[in-house]
């Protein structure tokens, strides 16, 4: 079985500096309506028979329009919305900085801390659960060949951080294949 993880394209927000998380009124700018259109011309002819999609507007703009070409169902599933920012939702670069700025350095470059939050919100362990809770029951329960994932950046780099990929980042718009063999879950390539 293969699986696809995508990363939505470039949003407002990414372009103004501001955290997104959960927030909903982030949508793709036309550089990310481009990318978005680039990732289905990177996925076509992979037989992906459906995208489960978060529930956010920038995941679910992008899995649309990457649709165009896979011509796949669209399903949204809540276990892949982007990482729950608690009190730094909506922030700017600069306002985290003044209120978080130890705690963001840890956050983001300590890829084995899994149990830190920001005030409110999720930690890295719940959402890795979550995303991997979503893609056992796909993988086990489905019966595809092949399915495809548009999500966030934490939901790809969580993934790849616990099926032992170091220096996990990614970008607007950025694929990961994983493929599921002999009962287990592996990375293959990014695409």
């Amino acid at each position: 079985m293969d699986i696809y993880i995508f990363r939505h394209g470039q949003s407002t927000y990414n372009v103004l500096g501001k955290t997104q998380g959960h927030t909903n009124d982030s949508k793709l700018t036309d550089a990310g309506k481009a990318q978005a259109i680039e990732v289905g011309k990177k996925l076509a002819g992979r037989g992906i028979e459906v995208i489960f999609t978060s529930p956010l507007v920038r995941a679910m703009e992008t899995a649309k329009l990457a649709n165009q070409t896979l011509n796949a169902k669209i399903i949204t599933d809540e276990r892949f919305i982007e990482v729950d920012i608690g009190d730094a939702e909506g922030l700017h670069f600069t306002e985290i900085m003044a209120r978080y700025g130890d705690f963001y350095k840890k956050w983001r470059e300590d890829e084995t801390e899994l149990d830190i939050s920001y005030p409110n919100g999720e930690t890295k362990r719940q959402v890795r659960t979550r995303v991997f809770d979503g893609l056992n029951d796909h993988i086990l329960n489905d019966g595809y060949k092949a399915f495809a994932v548009s999500g966030h950046g934490i939901i790809l780099t969580q993934t790849l951080l616990a099926l032992g990929v170091k220096d996990a980042k990614v970008g607007n718009g950025d694929i990961i294949h994983l493929v599921f063999q002999n009962d287990k879950l592996k990375f293959k390539e990014f695409i």
